[in-house]
């Protein structure tokens, strides 16, 4: 298990929660992490790579970025524009809250295994996997970005 924490996080405990909830939608769900020396604007950083990431080119524009700066212990939570016309904004403060109390208490991988889950549940909600295959528009692996 040792191999898979970065900066305090289980990288392979948090793919295989994108992966779980993304098989009951059509919605992609992504994790990037910040650098360990990251001490940018976290919501800047994290638009930057929801364009970089091809969030917004997904087809149902139905993508969730969850932007992560371990070190700083503060995220950002994007959301494409046809998940935020289906969701009240106040899922989106309960998550943040949820997942910043989870960043307080040590708790970094179940804070974003949980908000995956809560994510890939409203995402099924809205935009539910089509019977047979589900195309997966992008990776499911946390990526490590500036």
């Amino acid at each position: 298990m040792g191999t898979n924490l970065v900066h305090g996080i289980d990288v392979k405990a948090v793919e295989a929660a994108v992966r779980a909830a993304e098989l009951r939608t059509t919605g992609e769900i992504r994790v990037a992490l910040a650098r360990f020396y990251f001490w940018g604007d976290v919501r800047r950083a994290a638009e930057r790579s929801f364009a970089v990431l091809g969030m917004d080119r997904t087809a149902g524009r139905n993508g969730v970025l969850l932007y992560v700066a371990p070190r700083r212990r503060q995220f950002a939570v994007l959301g494409d524009v046809e998940i935020h016309r289906r969701v009240e904004p106040t899922f989106w403060t309960d998550l943040a809250a949820r997942l910043g109390t989870a960043f307080g208490s040590g708790d970094r991988t179940g804070g974003l295994v949980q908000a995956v889950a809560e994510i890939g549940e409203r995402l099924a909600a809205h935009f539910p996997a089509p019977p047979g295959p589900n195309v997966n528009e992008l990776p499911d692996e946390v990526v490590r970005r500036p």
